[in-house]
């Protein structure tokens, strides 16, 4: 086999030999390896470099939490960077490549880092980089963003399907070692719905890592027959390669699956990641501990890893990490290695146990030295031996691995996700899960126990506790003896004092003790702020490793207990989740949904060009034969509208159905005007403020019957404004008899605009529309010839006669064809939203191009319709401040170029004439503009200061982007029609 793979032994399929490479060196390893357990049994044993420092490093640990061996998998437009070493399963052709140095892994050009580092402490950007100030541009900020960063991204489009879904259980049990496993049978026993998800692709946990007999069998034979049973149940899903990344609202919990990061080729037909929303009404986490690395100078070095990763490497992958390994430990996890890697041929340099005395075994003929400190680390790019000091005399130990026990943190993130804080324990030493009530508890190593038939029966009695309280009988465990456990218990050791070399608390950014010593002297001493200024816990590996050991170091510098520090904040996500996972399948033309109107059918019939506007495609305007521009084709529109008529899809406007004994009281009080005393068969134009006074939208508002009204909104503040509503409606007035419902998709609507509009909709509705039965404003229900019943609305976004007909969805596209076969004679023409958009600025209304969030009503000439009599609505007290009604304030108008043939465009500013460009001189801005072909030259709408005092005025339009200074005059901003004339016709 190959130099550190042990001849027998081992979870992994020797008669399946896989060849990778790393760094373009051809490997072997074996089925059922990681790279990083593949790497080590090949004898390569660094990795990686570290971040700041570029020192050389090996893998520190054997799962998610390591900090150092991040390699970058793939090729092409698969590659992937920083991914772990320890957890990526290895498959046939596999291509991995080292991060994060240059030219080579073995020779690193940024290993010079290392020789600065006296200059490079804890807050060395803060203080370097402020001086000289012109240098932060063009070379302190360069060179910072080179170096930034491990891994680095590809250009390429991810060729790869993701997908994300939802699952429904009564029990989640996150992780499948001894607990997990036990407390997901005890449950699927007792006919609970379970999932058992594990971000492992083989389920087994710590029983797959230790050299134990249960029940007669050994620890990896138990966990198959558990998972076995397990997967025979029809109530139980089984999980694997499925990291449970974030607990939510709702007892919600979002997990990421790794379908085929494990193939060289994934298959096109199935997703690589799938992104799991799985809703739990009750949940296990049964995540285990992670073993702590101990704190002493070199303890970074390629060869020192924890003493669980080394017995894992070992009893696992059959890999032996070294050929003479040491152990340093503070409790019985390095006994166990040491007694592990005996058993198995290796040699033990020593054991140095830092407690006095202990009731630990000691492997045959193995050297033990108490009251022990290893203080340093011999070699470079693998420890080549240690120095060792006991009673304050040192001596040299040789050996080619150390295996470090620094006692156990019980992995509580999960729990902590929604503001819970971990709790202290003197007893355990540890930080331990918080109470977050009874639907989600710990059990297992992550509730603290000590050993493995402990955590057999925490799983199950917690899985009864839950069957029982879920309504099922609860079946009861047998659980069998378990044979070979060690004392996990441990004594505290936060760091080894007076290191020549650097203790590291955080591998990946190279943080170290003096780092902390310097964020407590210079005031960083909140954990936040230590985190922060050092960056420890900063890494990718979210100081899984290093934030306990850090919390205890900075609690002795300050002499206090780690209760008093407490920890930084737990967040979302527990790993990386990729970026294609949390889209999904929304990506390229799927990013987002594309909504067409009912009429879009129609609107493509008629030759239309389409843009988007938000998700919706709409007609923009309907080019005709021998039309060469855009601007032909819209004039054409704009002038049939008002000689003639036109037909406009407005289907994409919001439509909200409001119902309720006091649904009039509640649009009273959205509304700035009056809504409460509107009669029935009428509409009226609204406004809505915000709570700061500001215009937030503006629309129209129908009242259909006693109780029922149909609400308008502008396009792409639909959604806004339904949850403006439901804000309203469920914490401002909960008392109110009121209930709506968004109604866009279902209504098809159409605006028939021209002074031909009433003949041409005569022909279609059955019901009298003349002025005197169906007077501007009106709304009612109204029945087309053939019997389909519809809305009419007699309102007019274009200043001319017009009716707006809104009819099921189903039936838009065949009355738009209907309405259009029955203007034929009248010269009907279809228009699209650029010819809206000129007709409603040659009439002066306003979009949200006016209605920006700056903008109040008397700002838009709308002060009237603010019915300060009203007892209130939202916006009313906030509206009268001063600073709202000052005379300068910027003050809707129109603007017309002194020069007939000059054009300006919206975004231009206003300056008075012969005044220099300046912030100082800035009157205003140009909000829209058009070409009006009804007046033969370019008009404008804009928001100049005290506005309606300046009608008249002559005033530069100023535009520095196309360096252009138009003359225009102020006028008013109604250009056509000001006396409304063509309205009551």
């Amino acid at each position: 086999m190959t130099s550190y793979r042990l001849d027998s032994g081992g979870l992994v399929n020797r008669s399946y030999a896989l060849t990778f490479s790393f760094d373009g060196k051809s490997f072997k390893g074996l089925d059922g390896d990681t790279v990083a357990s593949a790497l080590l049994a090949n004898d390569q044993m660094l990795m990686g470099r570290s971040f700041k420092y570029h020192r050389p490093r090996g893998p520190v640990t054997a799962g998610s939490s390591e900090p150092n061996a991040l390699v970058t998998i793939g090729s092409g437009a698969r590659n992937e960077p920083n991914v772990r070493a320890t957890v990526a399963e290895l498959y046939a052709g596999l291509t991995a490549v080292s991060q994060n140095r240059w030219p080579s892994l073995s020779f690193d050009m940024g290993s010079v880092n290392s020789l600065l580092s006296p200059l490079l402490g804890a807050g060395f950007y803060y203080k370097t980089f402020m001086w000289p100030a012109k240098f932060w541009e063009w070379v302190y900020e360069p060179v910072i963003r080179r170096a930034a960063g491990l891994g680095k991204m590809v250009m390429e489009a991810d060729p790869d399907r993701y997908e994300k879904s939802w699952a429904h259980c009564d029990l989640l049990v996150v992780g499948a070692g001894p607990a997990g496993l036990m407390a997901a049978l005890t449950a699927a026993r007792s006919g609970v719905r379970v999932i058992l998800a594990d971000e492992g692709f083989r389920f087994g946990g710590s029983l797959l890592s230790e050299n134990l007999n249960i029940g007669g069998v050994s620890a990896a034979d138990y966990a198959t027959g558990l998972i076995a049973e397990l997967a025979s149940l029809p109530n139980v899903t089984l999980m694997p390669r499925t990291t449970v990344f974030g607990w939510y609202d709702d007892m919600v919990f979002g997990a990421v699956e790794r379908v085929q990061k494990h193939v060289a080729s994934p298959s096109p037909d199935l997703a690589v990641e799938r992104l799991w929303r799985i809703v739990a009404k009750r949940a296990i986490l049964a995540s285990g501990a992670e073993e702590r690395p101990l704190v002493f100078g070199g303890n970074d070095k390629p060869g020192v890893m924890t003493a669980g990763a080394v017995r894992t490497y070992l009893n696992r992958y059959s890999v032996a990490v070294g050929s003479k390994v040491a152990v340093f430990t503070n409790g019985g996890s390095g006994y166990r290695t040491a007694a592990d890697l005996a058993a198995r041929g290796v040699e033990i340099a020593a054991i140095v146990d830092a407690r006095a005395a202990s009731e630990d075994v000691v492997p045959a003929g193995v050297r033990v030295i108490r009251n022990g400190a290893v203080v340093a680390t011999k070699g470079r790019k693998r420890i080549d031996g240690l120095v060792v000091e006991r009673a304050g005399f040192q001596e040299e130990i040789s050996c080619d691995a150390l295996a470090m026990a620094g006692g156990w943190s019980p992995i509580v993130h999960l729990m902590c996700q929604r503001g819970q804080k971990p709790v202290w324990s003197e007893e355990k030493q540890a930080f331990m899960a918080p109470d977050v009530g009874s639907a989600f508890v710990a059990a297992g190593s992550a509730a603290g126990t000590d050993t493995v038939s402990a955590a057999l029966r925490d799983g199950a009695a917690k899985a009864s506790a839950f069957a029982r309280d879920l309504g099922f009988a609860a079946y009861e465990a047998n659980i069998p003896d378990v044979e070979g456990e060690y004392d996990a218990s441990f004594a505290p050791l936060w760091y080894v004092p007076g290191a020549k070399d650097k203790a590291f608390v955080d591998f990946q950014n190279d943080v170290h003790v003096s780092d902390l010593g310097i964020a407590q002297r210079e005031a960083f001493r909140h954990i936040e702020h230590t985190k922060r200024y050092t960056t420890a816990g900063m890494a990718t590996d979210q100081g899984k490793l290093g934030n306990v050991n850090t919390i205890g170091i900075v609690a002795g510098m300050r002499g206090v207990s780690p209760a008093e520090i407490g920890t930084t904040t737990f967040r979302p996500f527990y790993t990386p989740v990729s970026f294609g996972a949390l889209a999904g399948a929304s990506r390229g033309e799927h990013a987002a949904p594309t909504r067409t109107s009912p009429l879009h059918g129609w609107a493509k019939k008629n030759g239309a060009t389409f843009v988007e506007a938000g998700l919706w495609y709409r007609s923009s305007w309907f080019p005709k034969e021998g039309e060469k521009t855009w601007r032909d084709s819209v004039d054409r529109e704009v002038r049939n509208v008002r000689e003639n008529a036109g037909l406009c899809d407005v289907s994409t406007l919001g439509k909200i159905e409001i119902f309720g004994a006091n649904a009039g009281e509640f649009l009273d009080r959205i509304y700035s005007n009056g809504f409460l005393k509107l009669p029935v068969g009428k509409a009226r134009y609204g406004l809505m403020l915000r709570e700061d006074g500001m215009v937030f939208d503006d629309g129209t508002t129908s009242r259909l019957g006693p109780n029922h009204y149909v609400l308008t909104t502008t396009t792409a503040y639909a959604t806004e404004v339904m949850t403006h509503l439901e804000f309203a409606s469920q914490t401002l007035w909960p008392d109110l008899d009121v209930c709506f419902t968004s109604v866009s998709d279902q209504w098809a609507q159409m605006s028939l605009a021209g002074p031909k509009a009433r003949a041409i909709m005569s022909r279609i509705v059955e019901d009298d529309i003349s002025d005197a039965a169906f007077p501007f404003l009106a709304a009612r229900t109204v029945t087309l010839r053939g019997g389909l019943a519809a809305r009419l609305f007699r309102i007019s976004f274009s200043g001319e006669l017009a009716y707006e007909l809104a009819v099921p969805a189903g039936y838009g596209e065949a009355v738009a064809d209907a309405i259009m076969e029955a203007g034929r004679e009248d010269g009907i023409c279809a228009y699209g939203v650029e010819a809206l958009n000129v007709l409603r600025v040659e009439k002066g209304f306003v979009t949200h191009s006016e209605i920006d969030g700056r903008a109040t009503a008397d700002d838009l000439g709308y002060g009237k319709m603010m019915g300060m009599n009203k007892p209130d609505f939202i916006g009313k007290h906030l509206s009268t401040r001063f600073g709202l009604t000052a005379a300068d304030r910027l003050q809707l108008v129109g603007l017309k170029p002194i020069e007939a043939d000059k054009e300006f465009k919206a975004g231009a500013h206003l300056l008075k004439e012969n005044a220099a460009p300046s912030m100082a001189s800035d009157q205003g801005f140009v909000s829209s503009v058009c070409y009006s072909p009804t007046l033969g030259h370019y008009i404008g709408l804009a928001m100049l200061k005290s506005g309606r005092e300046r009608i008249g005025e002559r005033i530069i339009v100023w535009d520095g982007l196309r360096n252009s200074e138009v003359p225009a005059e102020v006028c008013a901003p109604v250009f056509v029609d000001p006396g409304n004339t063509k309205l009551n016709v």
